[in-house]
């Protein structure tokens, strides 16, 4: 049945702006996306403080793979440099670490890094932070697809069995609930090729203000807006209220 919670179960965000931030200020692209660490800090912070429990967050996507060369190493160096300095903190504070995308197209070091923040992180349960990384929601897709159609022919699955609860099983967010309420920063109205298949009944929230910007006032603007939300989930008014009755 729908959630009218006013605070949301698991969010997402699209934490677009790094550059625009570093431009406006005369600096390099790089410095904005160091910047947007500390960000991505206090809304992990400001999540838990409020009570949601899981935090996707769209950290580099397949198509940006074609960004300057220089960017994606810096990039690369920034997530191996983030998960060195970050992962003691996260499992003093007991957060959970995930990656979901494919992972395998980042060079060995960076996979060894992500495989070591997992584990470590992963016997905590207060807050899970799901990170996208090297995601496409199209990608996504494919890859389920894929996986399902060699079920059948390998005989193990019946096509009549697929059910759109079967295909959620084989998304890499196999084992999240979908996302209550998505963000995007920075202006942009569009998801970008996130989570396409899981933000079928999204709420979604969109700002002008850039991500490094981005801090505990603005995600509270963003519950806000969420809490006056009526999410209906195909269902009428009547239906909700009078299943909230019974």
């Amino acid at each position: 049945m729908p959630d009218n919670h006013s605070i949301p179960h698991h969010i997402a965000i699209v934490m677009d702006g790094n550059g625009r931030w570093a431009k406006k200020r005369f600096l390099p692209r790089a410095a904005g996306h160091r910047e947007g660490v500390n960000a991505v800090k206090s809304t992990i912070e400001a999540c838990a403080k409020a009570g949601v429990k899981i935090l996707t967050l769209f950290a580099f996507s397949s198509e940006n793979w074609k960004r300057p060369k220089t960017e994606v190493v810096s990039l690369m160096d920034l997530f191996v440099a983030s998960l060195d300095k970050e992962v003691k903190r996260l499992v003093e504070s007991g957060v959970r670490l995930q990656f979901v995308g494919d992972c395998k197209q980042f060079n060995q070091k960076l996979q060894d890094k992500i495989a070591e923040a997992e584990q470590a992180t992963s016997a905590n349960s207060d807050f899970l932070l799901n990170i996208a990384a090297n995601y496409g929601g199209r990608w996504d897709i494919v890859q389920a697809c894929q996986t399902l159609c060699k079920q059948v022919t390998d005989g193990k699955l019946p096509v009549e069995e697929i059910t759109e609860q079967k295909f959620s099983e084989y998304l890499s967010t196999a084992l999240l609930p979908d996302p209550d309420l998505l963000i995007r920063t920075a202006g942009e109205q569009r998801i970008s090729n996130f989570l396409l298949w899981q933000a079928a009944y999204t709420e979604f929230y969109y700002t002008d203000v850039f991500w490094p910007d981005f801090d505990e006032y603005q995600l509270q603007l963003a519950l806000d807006e969420y809490g006056k939300r009526k999410r209906k989930f195909g269902l009428t008014q009547e239906q909700i209220e009078a299943s909230s009755d019974a």
